[in-house]
C-alpha cells in the first residue's frame, strides 16, 4: 500500500500535519492513531481465531429424519 511513499513524501506529508493540526494535538493524535490500530488488529486476530476454530470443529450431524 505504502511501497512507493519515500523518506522525503513521509516528512512533507507529517508537516502538513503539523501545520493543520498544530504541535499540541499531535501527542493526542498518535495516541489515538495506536489505540485504533490496536483494536484493529484485536478485531482481526478474533476473527481469524473463530475461522480457525469453526474449520477444526466438525460440523454437527444432520437431524435424522422423521416426523415433525
Amino acid at each position: 500500500m505504502f511501497e512507493n511513499v519515500g523518506g522525503g513524501e513521509l516528512l512533507v506529508i507529517l508537516f502538513v500535519i503539523l501545520i493543520f493540526f498544530g504541535p499540541k494535538k499531535m501527542p493526542e493524535l498518535g495516541k489515538n492513531l495506536g489505540k485504533g490500530i490496536r483494536e484493529f488488529k484485536n478485531a482481526m486476530r478474533d476473527i481469524q481465531e473463530g475461522v480457525e476454530k469453526s474449520m477444526k470443529d466438525p460440523p454437527p450431524p444432520p437431524p435424522p429424519p422423521g416426523n415433525t
